[in-house]
């Protein structure tokens, strides 16, 4: 059995019989969690584990977990700061800020890891323009050259402990207002005016960036469709002129920016013929019974190499980890840079 294209989410803290039916259908690849998911590191433990023995190959186990308001773990996980937090130190000290991302990219795979989760949906490179909400202290900063060294520092730091970076949400939410999770933002720029907010995707890019989440945002001067569902935007654009060649992820289909396309089951499949290798189905069960019912096949070949690709490597237990001199140090330079005040360069 291979991995499937859908990625799915539980009801709980433990499974039920009907989650363990739905994760060991072979449409389903991975399965994604929440806070709701999350009592306490021990029962979080024992749930990765019930869901990773469901079936063979063992799903993929995501999050989002990025630091500042997106981390759906906290007690006894390091909390993480929000990337602003590290852009900011990048303008103190560009050297210093480096470190900082790669220390947090680091901690936050190597804690996911240690509990046997494979991958969270992080870093966010979208470039903070000051008008985007659900973006906002999310985005490391204005500046797409500064935007990607950080964001290659946290990939490198996430991938020296075990685990792929997943950069989001492309080609680039940062410049509209709306929050594409209740409503559906439109981006009137014409593709010539996006280089900067591309920018950082190709650097990534070129330092083998292993898989991208597309955004539920409509480009009307590209594409008629939000980015998650243009084949103009995942074929042409991201495939062919920035030359990826890993995973691509759809935003969650329940969001109301993918109400576009229709209902469940058809935003799966104009996702999945666009150019998705996964798409996440998340918070509407019912949905996701539907797609089950309707859909049909067993995916792209590539997308299933590019999906087990995804699979971190545990290499710590939480004890070990949490011993070791290199967690000790990243801990302590991350609870250092919140405990700083919010300062600000003059203009």
């Amino acid at each position: 059995m291979t991995l499937g294209p859908l990625m799915i989410d539980v009801a709980g803290t433990e499974l039920t019989a009907e989650d363990r039916e739905l994760l060991a259908h072979p449409l389903v690849g991975g399965c994604i969690l929440f806070t709701r998911n999350f009592a306490g590191i021990e029962q979080l433990e024992r749930l990765v584990a019930d869901i990773r023995a469901v079936r063979t190959p063992q799903l993929l186990v995501a999050v989002d977990h990025e630091g500042g308001r997106v981390q759906r773990f906290r007690n006894d996980f390091t909390v993480l700061p929000n990337m602003r937090t590290i852009g900011r130190q990048y303008d103190l000290d560009p050297a210093a800020g480096r470190q900082l991302a790669r220390q947090c990219g680091w901690l936050l795979a190597a804690e996911l890891l240690a509990v046997g989760i494979d991958m969270s949906f992080a870093p966010v490179v979208d470039l903070d323009y000051g008008v985007s909400s659900v973006i906002g202290d999310r985005a490391f900063h204005r500046d797409p050259r500064v935007v990607a060294e950080l964001a290659i520092a946290f990939a490198n730091g996430m991938k020296q402990a075990g685990m792929s970076a997943t950069a989001k949400h492309f080609p680039g939410h940062g410049a509209v207002v709306p929050d594409s999770h209740v409503a559906m933002p439109v981006d009137r720029r014409p593709l010539a005016d996006m280089d900067e907010d591309l920018y950082p995707y190709q650097r990534l890019i070129d330092n083998g960036l292993a898989s991208i989440m597309a955004a539920h945002v409509v480009f009307s001067e590209v594409d008629r469709l939000p980015a998650g569902f243009s084949s103009r935007w995942l074929q042409q654009e991201l495939r062919g002129r920035l030359g990826f060649d890993g995973a691509i992820f759809s935003d969650d289909l329940s969001m109301a920016g993918a109400g576009v396309v229709g209902d469940m089951p058809e935003r799966v499949r104009a996702a999945l013929t666009a150019g998705c290798d996964i798409v996440l189905a998340c918070n509407n069960r019912q949905g996701v019974l539907h797609v089950i019912d309707s859909l049909r096949g067993t995916g792209d070949p590539l997308s299933h190499i590019r999906l087990a690709r995804l699979h971190g490597r545990q290499e710590l237990t939480r004890t070990a980890l949490r011993g070791s001199a290199h967690w000790q140090a990243c801990e302590q330079a991350i609870r250092g840079s919140m405990e700083r005040p919010d300062l600000r360069l003059d203009a």
